[in-house]
């Protein structure tokens, strides 16, 4: 299985709500050096100065330790290449490897993915978003549901998922033995009556094929007769014989359910059964013409075709998706829904399924994704990455700042009251 390489765009301006922040812990920073410069200034006047000053001293060390820290994590302070600092973009691979193998660990072992997925019933949430889909949550989960799935359709590659498409049925075709599968639906057909209406059909079809061939019929009792006959006209009498023959036979097949040659018909049908199943000859035969069927590229055509008109036909209900819940498809799709939520066995069913789809997909393709996360961040502009773990967590990191001033600060405080008192 090929993953395809994810990218990511390029650096974005910070958020206000990120800049803001950054602002009000800079100007807190600011705002206790110029307090620190007033009580240093007026510390001789009266003693109290002297609290004001420890707090301020002690909250720009802790607030510029703290600018420091959080600084040092995206880029180096001030542009100096102090070691240990711009942390991210010089870790960039191995947070990589890191979250790839998190993901490995926690996430994408089949043990673990089994574990969790005792827990999903996929089943019930299914049948409660099919039974009523018109909640404004539900709206828009199926509009955004409906644009994430016809982006897909169209982002892929048509030609390539198409040859696909094709290359999946003719292998599937070609390892099936529909000669067995022919043989037992006719057997059961059969013995349910099921093929009645098959030769009723096949009789109705012969009587409407006669009526419209019976000039061809006159035409070559004519041109078979001979010159005497032609002369006197019985050409045409035996010609009305012949239609009004085959006609009448038509006719009492279709009336009477016991007639000779409907009974003949059954026995050949039975007959049929019988070789398709356990006559090595003729399912050789049928499995020939399988074959055959299966290499002629008019075939590989038709499947095409059926191809393109699945895809339109999921293009349309993809980027409609009320039109989708509309009609007898939506009732359809609600009754599903209800049958989900009130038949236990099929949903136990479903979620079992689920399950093992899970599990299955963590077994055969879990260090693909690992492979695909681990590439992908490696091929991540250092800068973009940056800034936009930045972006995400660097309103918090803000408030570090502000905390680490006034808790600095709460400190020196106690630390010059207890040095007064002592």
């Amino acid at each position: 299985m090929k993953l395809a390489r994810l990218s990511v765009p390029g650096p974005t301006a910070a958020p206000p709500a990120l800049r803001r922040m950054r602002l009000v812990a800079t100007a807190l920073l600011v705002a206790m050096a110029a307090l620190y410069l007033v009580a240093r200034a007026l510390g001789d006047r009266h003693p109290v100065w002297g609290f004001v000053r420890a707090f301020a001293e002690a909250a720009m060390v802790g607030g510029l330790a703290d600018w420091f820290a959080v600084t040092a994590l995206f880029r180096h302070p001030l542009g100096l290449p102090i070691p240990h600092t711009a942390i991210v973009p010089r870790n960039k691979d191995r947070i990589g490897d890191t979250l790839a193998q998190f993901l490995r660990d926690n996430f994408l072992i089949p043990r673990v993915v089994a574990r969790r997925m005792q827990r999903v019933d996929v089943a019930g949430a299914a049948g409660r978003w099919l039974a009523s889909p018109k909640g404004a949550s539900e709206g828009r989960l199926r509009r955004g549901a409906s644009r994430l799935a016809a982006d897909m359709l169209e982002s892929l590659d048509q030609e390539r998922l198409g040859g696909m498409v094709r290359t999946t049925l003719a292998q599937r075709l070609r390892s099936l033995k529909i000669s067995p599968l022919l043989g037992n639906a006719l057997s059961a057909a059969i013995a349910e009556n099921r093929h009645v209406p098959l030769l009723d059909g096949i009789i109705k079809w012969a009587a409407k094929v006669l009526s419209a061939n019976e000039p061809v019929i006159r035409a070559m009792v004519h041109e078979r007769a001979g010159s005497l006959m032609r002369w006197t006209g019985l050409d045409e009498t035996l010609a009305n014989k012949i239609i009004a023959g085959l006609d009448g036979m038509i006719q009492d097949m279709a009336s009477q359910p016991d007639h000779p040659l409907r009974a003949k018909a059954e026995e050949g049908l039975a007959q049929l059964a019988h070789d398709l199943q356990f006559d090595p000859a003729m399912r050789e035969r049928v499995e020939g013409f399988k074959a055959e069927m299966l290499d002629n590229p008019a075939l590989s055509d038709w499947w095409q075709g059926i191809w393109e008109q699945m895809r339109g036909a999921m293009l349309k209900i993809a980027r409609d998706p009320d039109a989708m819940m509309a009609g007898r498809f939506g009732e359809a799709l609600h009754q599903l829904g209800t049958t989900l939520q009130e038949d236990p066995e099929l949903a136990s069913t479903i979620n079992r399924f689920a399950r093992r789809a899970a599990v299955g997909a963590a077994a055969d393709y879990g260090d693909a994704i690992v492979r695909l996360v681990s590439e992908t961040v490696r091929g991540w502009d250092a800068q973009t990455i940056t800034r936009r773990l930045e972006n995400a967590v660097g309103r918090d990191l803000q408030y570090i700042r502000i905390n680490g001033t006034l808790v600095g600060g709460l400190v020196g405080l106690v630390i010059h009251a207890v040095d007064v008192l002592l």
